[in-house]
């Protein structure tokens, strides 16, 4: 008899994780709790899932791979990762989707038993990668997950496809303890899922326990290995994606302004998770109206503002354009509305489920007229909740819709949120108009709907109903002060130029951009906006650790800027604006502060890689030193001529 080999455990700063399968395969729900986990553990985590938009994509076929990715270490984490370490494939089509993103000498897991004849033919497969040396870079790990998931859930009265189903919860037990994460977290969450359906309850958990167990037991692997917490600030945590945190914004921003919160919404993806999370908050003072079409969303909402309600529409970029004539309208009668924009790929239905950065210019114009609202931006999944907050203060205060521009990324992607006690949060006052401000011919007391403040340019807000405050509203040009129905050139000019004044002035109420220089000495300096965030700070961070010096801004104020945004665009030689879109943002820099930034565009659906980023940087700083060299030379030449 031979003894086994006692396993050790090896500790790791960072570790990049890719589930695929097909999209009936629960990679997402697989993703989703070992993220969970990863986040008890005090990990720093970011995510990147990645679905197809079909509900049941073509089964077996490259099209419909469903994948989802983890970063988690033991330090301040920036993106899910350029690229896994280890990619979890549960059959041919997810091993040829993610194969060629994963690095030679990476980790590959694989379901043997789903490596038929039939499956490879599928996706161009001549003969089984997992049998021939077409894998030979790879640490492979061939093993039969449909089998030992059945063969664990023989006792069972469930059909051999119900067996099969729980492969994923295999899957998760032998991840879970190669990289020592706790699975009670796991079985509460089954508890609840099948809380009705107690045999899928046991089979998911036996399931869960036994790949758990094959980790433990099997000669296929010898080492499991360990994070350490990453060091936060003290505090509350939880795991949080972009969409539960402007969600959970908005209802906070709610509370914080003393104002019932009115959702009028049709779902789209990938906004729809907003919507159903403020559907759960009815208890806070949430309404939430699941209308027809998106044009009845945006009106219920602008009609809940005019009722004295924050009034709050959620979408996707298709929506957005069709909601464009009502914002228009909260434009001219001057009310605050939230419009929250999640944008995917496009055009029309574009890659529903995939992320870009391409309605920035529709945000800002995509209205007939002259019709500027306020734009902001967010950065993170969490930072989702404080652009939340930060929309809700600029359309309150100056009675202005005003677009927050989130995307797939962001909505789709988790990290950790430090919880914030709600008492330290900013109050956002909210002052309704209650008595009449002017006086008609006769001297009678009377109420003018515009009549301005002398700081923000914002009218008064008269909820209905307010004796003596009536007046008539309306999408028809009104007179100045008075708000009657006026076609007078001058008059229109005038209340052109005041709206988009009011815009402007939210200008005196934001910090200025901040620059990240820590020499002092960068000559380039990396503008972004929106979920460029992340990405960008990884690229920083790795040029600075090679002795590269580069500074670093991001917006979040799109409409209007920060004040000192010509300055810092000036103070550089070189200005680079990576989007995903076609230079959307470096088209309005260039227009308005005549500064010829460097655009850096891609639009395939994925956010940008920080090595993508790092060679862009590293090349325009290179670039500056050859124009360096080229004055010298001329200098010198010059000089030999003289």
């Amino acid at each position: 008899m031979s003894l086994s080999t006692p396993k050790t455990t090896e500790q790791l700063d960072r570790v990049v994780i890719r589930f695929a399968g097909d999209s009936g395969d629960g990679m997402q729900l697989t993703g989703d709790r070992f993220t969970s986990a990863t986040a008890v553990l005090g990990n720093d985590l970011s995510t990147l899932p990645n679905f197809p938009a079909e509900i049941r994509a073509p089964q077996g076929t490259l099209p419909g791979v469903s994948s989802f990715q983890l970063h988690f270490a033991d330090h301040d984490v920036l993106t899910p990762g350029d690229s896994p370490n280890v990619l979890v494939a549960m059959n041919p089509a997810a091993l040829a989707a993610n194969l060629r993103d994963l690095p030679r000498g990476g980790v590959i897991i694989a379901d043997a038993d789903a490596f038929g004849k039939r499956a490879l033919a599928k996706v161009g497969y001549a003969e089984n990668p997992l049998e021939d040396d077409a894998l030979e870079s790879w640490h492979v790990h061939a093993l039969p997950l449909t089998s030992m998931t059945v063969t664990a859930l023989a006792d069972f009265d469930l059909t051999r496809k119900e067996k099969e189903r729980a492969k994923n919860m295999f899957a998760l037990g032998l991840l879970s303890w190669l990289y020592t994460r706790p699975l009670e977290g796991t079985r509460a969450f089954l508890r609840a899922k099948f809380a009705k359906k107690s045999e899928l309850l046991a089979a998911n958990i036996t399931a869960l326990d036994a790949g758990y167990h094959y980790g433990e037991t099997t000669e296929d692997f010898a080492v499991s290995y360990e994070i350490a917490p990453a060091p936060m600030p003290p505090g509350r945590y939880r795991n949080i994606t972009g969409n539960t945190a402007t969600a959970y914004g908005l209802a906070t921003a709610a509370y914080r302004s003393g104002l019932p919160l009115v959702l009028g919404s049709y779902p789209i993806t990938p906004a729809s998770d907003i919507l159903h999370t403020l559907a759960g908050l009815k208890r806070y003072g949430v309404t939430t109206v699941q209308a027809e079409d998106e044009i009845a969303g945006i009106g219920i909402a602008l009609g809940a503002s005019f009722g004295g309600a924050l009034g709050v529409t959620t979408t996707s970029g298709p929506g957005l354009a069709l909601k464009s004539e009502i914002i228009g309208l909260g434009v001219s009668v001057e009310l605050p509305l939230i419009v929250v924009d999640v944008q995917r790929g496009g055009p029309s239905t574009g890659l529903p489920t995939k992320t870009e950065q391409a309605d920035l210019l529709q945000a800002m114009f995509g209205r007939n007229g002259e019709a500027p609202v306020g734009v902001i931006a967010a950065s993170s999944p969490s930072d989702c909740f404080d652009a939340a907050l930060e929309a809700v203060r600029i359309a309150t205060t100056y009675r202005t819709p005003v677009i927050l521009l989130s995307d797939g990324y962001l909505a789709n992607g988790s990290e950790p949120w430090r919880i914030p006690d709600v008492a330290d949060l900013p109050r956002l006052d909210v002052e309704f108009a209650t008595e009449p401000n002017a006086t008609d011919a006769k001297g009678n007391p009377t109420f003018h709907p515009f009549v301005r403040d002398e700081q923000t340019l914002a009218r008064p807000w008269a909820v209905p109903g307010t004796a003596g405050l009536e007046h008539r509203i309306g999408g028809i040009e009104k007179a100045d002060g008075t708000g009657n129905i006026s076609y007078d050139p001058d008059n229109h000019d005038r209340m052109t130029r005041l709206r988009a004044e009011k815009i402007e002035r939210i200008a005196d109420t934001i910090d200025d951009l901040q620059v990240d220089d820590p020499r002092g000495d960068a000559d380039v300096l990396v503008l972004g906006w929106g979920s460029t965030y992340g990405p960008i700070s990884a690229a920083v961070r790795s040029l600075r650790a090679s002795g590269i010096p580069i500074a670093q801004a991001h917006l979040r104020h799109l409409n209007p800027m920060p004040r000192n945004t010509a300055d810092v665009l000036c103070a550089y030689r070189k200005v680079v604006v990576p989007e995903m879109n076609l230079g959307q943002l470096a088209l309005l820099l260039r227009g308005r502060f005549l500064v010829d930034v460097q655009s850096h565009t891609a639009v395939r659906g994925l956010p940008f890689t920080s090595t993508e980023l790092v060679d862009v940087l590293a090349a325009a700083v290179a670039s500056l030193d050859e124009d360096d060299l080229d004055s010298s030379a001329t200098t010198i030449q010059e000089g030999a001529s003289a």
